[in-house]
């Protein structure tokens, strides 16, 4: 049984108008993969270095630039709902929370990892909803080698490998 994805998009960037689709198609494959037995929303916003760095301080203390913001709306655990899910009343989903990402940074770490800024975005997007449903690299061994396996595992499906 498919479930709807919603992904509200937003950039404010005007060269990643051409992501939105690519979000979308990889957001969509991660929540399917994970068997997501639920009609789901993504907020995606698209921005540049000042906003991320903004943003990362606000909500990380951490004054610099990073590649990808994720705010879960809810408590999971590799992927397992650790409270009650509500769906919202207009749309039927389950708000996920919200993603940002550099566009400017995902472009240069593109070019020094000598692959794609479509696999790069796909990859922080990918990155991003795994950590919106619970998964965490920086929790454990043995969980960052489960969310990197995913990661991949859906970036290979995609046709998104380091040399695209």
């Amino acid at each position: 049984m498919n479930h709807q994805i919603k992904i509200g998009f937003e950039t404010e960037v005007e060269d990643a108008q051409g992501v939105r689709e690519l979000i979308q198609t990889c957001a969509t494959r991660v929540l399917e993969s994970e068997g997501v037995p639920f009609d789901a929303e993504i907020d995606v916003t698209v921005v540049d270095a000042d906003a991320i760095r903004q943003l990362n301080a606000e909500y990380r203390d951490k004054d610099a630039v990073t590649d990808v913001l994720s705010f879960p709306m809810y408590e999971f655990y590799n992927g397992e709902p650790q409270e009650e899910l509500d769906a919202e009343p207009d749309t039927g989903c389950v708000m996920l929370g919200d993603m940002i990402l550099c566009y400017t940074r995902a472009v240069e770490q593109a070019a020094e990892f000598g692959h794609s800024p479509a696999r790069e975005c796909g990859y922080l997007t990918t990155h991003s909803v795994l950590h919106l449903l619970g998964y965490d690299h920086e929790r454990n061994d043995e969980d960052t080698r489960l969310m990197r396996a995913k990661e991949e595992d859906n970036l290979t499906f995609l046709g998104l490998t380091r040399e695209n």
